[in-house]
């Protein structure tokens, strides 16, 4: 079964394990939570999953450096993207998700990414540029994400 980690939680993770991180848009009100979803698709795996849509998140928290909780926050994403096997990403069409271009950003060239990025969303052909300059595969829909994080996790002998 699979671990669910949340922050504040600590990223512990077993020699060998693979890990997951949810990348995408968390914005609160607009993006429906796709990361739960998610885990559900994956839970029969032995894998642990990096979640960073936080419960008890607070709005009204500064998003400043000097704010222990945020900075926080963000380190916990930056550490996980970095401890990841693979790392889903999901455009929702209705957001903006600026950190989730960021993170895009970062991890172009690192060989974790399988992209979802549906026809709707705002800045679709940046994403497909970066993604095919750094051939990182992108998907249309979330149960393709899916289906691509799966195959990614196969144990290389049952390929």
């Amino acid at each position: 079964m699979a671990r669910i980690l949340k922050p504040p939680m600590s990223i512990t993770l077993a020699d060998g394990e693979q890990s997951v991180f949810l990348a995408g848009s968390i914005e609160l009100g607009v993006a429906d939570d796709w990361q739960a979803a998610f885990e559900r698709s994956l839970a029969d795996m032995q894998i642990a999953i990096l979640n960073p849509r936080r419960d008890g998140w607070d709005a009204t928290w500064e998003q400043s450096i000097d704010n222990p909780v945020f900075r926080g926050q963000v380190e916990w994403e930056l550490d996980g993207l970095e401890r990841a096997s693979v790392v889903p990403m999901y455009f929702a069409p209705d957001t903006r998700a600026p950190i989730t271009l960021l993170e895009l950003g970062l991890l172009a060239g690192s060989g974790k990414l399988v992209v979802c990025c549906p026809s709707g969303y705002w800045r679709r052909g940046n994403v497909e540029v970066v993604c095919a300059r750094y051939r990182v595969p992108m998907v249309a829909e979330p149960r393709h994400l899916v289906e691509a994080v799966r195959d990614r996790l196969r144990p290389k002998h049952l390929l």
